[in-house]
């Protein structure tokens, strides 16, 4: 038995061998022979370009008074974007609305790949199945179409898949082989497999522990919301009219006569329109069109049971969770894919931002205006990560730095008989009434799926096109002139530190000096231009009047998706809050009562969807558990503040310390100091608020705290043996 099981094995390792091998030299063979080097298609211009766009109050005025659009878009994400770019450079009258900010759901809640899919290749190899074949192959041609089209953006990225047992080396090898070979013409570069010592130089922070070696392949990455905004404003040049933050409340139907399949006329009602308000100005006005497409993502069902309340639903939700970690969790150039987590899932761990990036979960869930990560998706994504890193690194809950939920909207294909099997690409349904549904897919694949959804309009509306689809190779707004040295202009020409102007070329693309044009001096020697909304990050003031040129008209708006600061560290995106209201207000006229609404609504949405109620109840949920020496050292530095006895500080009490101890510092930081501590914001620290935080440092829920650097309280050193204090105060 053990000599024919051995045999078994050897035979089994050999032919995975000999068909990784195979397929590694079959694939180089097949593309340098046909010179297949990541191909370019022809770059094109469409007929109306603008120099500018116009106002959002300019977009809403020609909507309301356009007499008929060919097409109106409901949904602002990458689909909805995408199809009004397609239809506008056919020269179709196109006008688009988006309930909330453009990207402002699930696109800008992605996992910030340009992706073909490994997973969705080994499923179509593994199950001989031709059809997940095909919606790779095209995902990895629109991953080409889009690097090149959006350059300021996107980007190859290096990602290693780890490998701890030898035989599977063979067998991944082949995969990914696979995929380059797949891939054809737009082919980013070749994978290849390294040695255990080279992977843990490029990928320092690996377990070493059985690792064996790994392999490396290639796949885009990008700023996704920043990339749905680029899509906005393309559209808009080529003369599309769009609106954010205008939310269609009623279809408007006609009784049209039609013939039916025996070739006699019936009456049926028809979309000719939308009925909409802008929730900005509170102003309802009336679009018409000849067709109306409904690329809303989550909410499909909500738009087409307002068109047939009797329509059954389609979308089948699932929830996403990302978090974000410090930058010195992965090297700011390589990747690393979990193929295989304790649930069966996928965990991309992925540099972004310079930051470090995790997810996702898939979980069923209900579609919500609000989508918030969940404590458990968030401990189940630390500990997937906390099984591919080295010991050395220890991964604390207080390290994540933000954390997100997006809804994924699988759906059911409504064309087919089985109309329970989800759809495992994207589906066009076209209703009675002409409501035209694009539903499912992913960011990858919004060109293509927008090219059909335009081109089922044509059909189903007998539309005018004056050209066929131009999109590939339609190079996006703030692409065309911008190349990787642009941002050395912004510091010559500007005095622009360079870290704030690789930022703002790398986001804003040949648009990027009206952005430097709007900002204010700084007032130092250098950087001469340039304040920065928050010291840690790139991001400046001038971005805040740039982003309200491009619609922007909540603070959400703004930490969210023109800038993406609340996505990297919602600690910051909070102390940055004060001072984004106040450019805005300023700029858009708000009085005190709108200043105030805003700043609530942008503090709920940090706590509810970025994660900050998360990193509040990681503190408040940690025992108060301490030795008795523990206890006995922190109460002491307790007191040394609290010099009256009163059981808890004030703020003239930590600023009587704090000048005590030379430390030099304002009344504003003085309140971020206290508002840190003081959990229940009553306004004081009462002594278990304190000794919590303590604990939490301990245990590292809290990774680090301003109050206590600033306050010089250390870290206890004992040799004590470990007798606790009972768990309480």
């Amino acid at each position: 038995m053990p000599r024919s099981f051995s045999r078994r094995f050897i035979r089994h390792g050999l032919l995975l061998c000999t068909s990784a091998i195979g397929t590694g030299f079959l694939g180089q063979y097949v593309l340098e022979k046909s010179k297949l080097k990541a191909a370019e298609q022809p770059s094109h211009r469409p007929a109306v370009w603008l120099d500018d766009y116009p106002t959002r109050e300019a977009q809403l005025d020609a909507m309301s008074k356009e007499p008929e659009y060919d097409i109106v878009v409901i949904g602002g994400g990458a689909t909805g974007c995408g199809v009004a770019v397609d239809a506008a450079s056919r020269g179709l009258k196109v006008a688009l609305v988006e309930k909330y900010d453009f990207s402002s759901g699930t696109s800008s809640r992605s996992t910030k790949l340009i992706h073909g899919g490994v997973r969705y290749l080994q499923k179509a190899i593994m199950q001989f199945d031709l059809e997940q074949y095909r919606m790779v192959k095209e995902a990895l041609y629109e991953r080409g179409n889009l690097l090149k089209i959006a350059p300021h953006l996107s980007y190859p990225l290096p990602i290693m898949l780890p490998i701890y047992k030898w035989y599977l080396l063979p067998y991944y090898y082949a995969g990914i082989k696979a995929y380059d070979i797949v891939s054809g013409r737009q082919l980013l570069r070749w994978s290849y497999v390294i040695s255990k010592t080279k992977a843990l130089e490029l990928f320092p922070m690996l377990k070493k522990e059985k690792l064996v070696g790994g392999i490396v392949y290639y796949d885009g990455q990008h700023n996704d919301a920043r990339m749905n905004i680029a899509l906005a404003f393309t559209a808009a040049r080529m003369g599309a009219n769009i609106a954010n933050h205008c939310t269609v409340t009623e279809f408007i139907h006609e009784d049209v006569q039609v013939k039916n399949a025996d070739g006699q006329s019936e009456t049926k009602k028809k979309i000719r329109g939308v009925k909409c308000l802008d929730r900005y100005q509170n102003k309802e006005f009336s679009i018409r069109t000849k067709c109306v497409v409904n690329a809303t993502g989550p909410y499909t069902d909500i738009i087409r049971q307002l068109d047939d309340a009797t329509t059954p639903k389609i979308c089948q939700p699932s929830s996403g969770v990302h978090i974000v970690l410090p930058d010195y969790y992965s090297p700011n150039n390589m990747g690393l894919l979990d193929p295989n987590t304790s649930d069966g899932r996928v965990i991309f761990f992925l540099p972004w931002q310079k930051h470090t990036m995790a997810g996702t979960t898939d979980t069923p869930c209900e579609v919500s205006d609000y989508p918030s990560p969940s404590t458990a998706d968030v401990d189940f994504i630390l500990g997937e990560v906390k099984n591919y890193l080295s010991s050395d690194v220890q991964v604390r809950r207080g390290d994540v730095l933000a954390a997100w939920s997006g809804i994924r909207p699988l759906v059911l294909n409504p064309n087919k008989k089985d109309t329970q099997s989800i759809a495992r690409n994207h589906i066009i349904h076209v209703s009675d009434s002409g409501l035209v549904t694009i539903g499912g897919g992913k960011w990858t694949t919004y060109r293509e799926m927008a090219e059909e959804t335009v081109d089922r309009c044509i059909k189903s509306a007998k539309l005018q096109p004056k050209n066929s689809c131009i999109t590939k190779g339609l190079i996006l707004t703030g692409g065309e002139t911008w190349t990787p040295t642009s941002y050395i202009r912004l510091v010559q020409d500007y005095g622009i530190e360079t870290e704030v102007a690789v930022h703002l070329s790398n986001t804003y693309g040949d648009q990027a000096n009206k952005v430097a044009d709007l900002s204010s001096l700084t007032g130092k020697r250098w950087p001469v231009i340039g304040k920065r909304l928050h010291e840690e990050f790139p991001y400046i003031e001038a971005e805040v009047m740039y982003a309200i040129k491009e619609y922007a008209r909540t603070a959400v708006d703004i930490l969210a998706r023109r800038t993406r600061l609340s996505f990297l560290n919602v600690i910051a995106a909070e102390e940055a809050l004060p001072r984004i209201i106040e450019i805005m207000s300023k700029e858009l006229d708000w009085n005190e009562q709108k200043q105030k609404e805003e700043t609530d609504r942008a503090k709920t949405f940090l706590l509810r969807e970025m994660g900050l109620n998360l990193k509040r109840d990681m503190r408040r949920n940690v025992p108060i558990n301490f030795t008795r020496e523990e206890m006995g050292y922190y109460m002491k530095h307790f007191r040394r503040i609290d010099v009256d006895n009163k059981g808890f500080l004030t703020l003239s009490d930590l600023k009587r310390h704090l000048q005590v101890s030379d430390s030099d510092i304002s009344e504003e930081e003085l309140r971020i100091l206290m508002r840190e501590v003081d959990q229940n914001q009553n306004g004081i620290i009462e002594t278990e608020e304190f000794l919590q935080l303590m604990s939490a440092l301990n245990t590292g829920a809290v990774s680090t705290s301003h109050f206590v650097k600033a306050a010089r309280i250390g870290k206890i050193k004992s040799n004590a043996p470990p007798e606790r204090s009972g768990g309480g105060v």
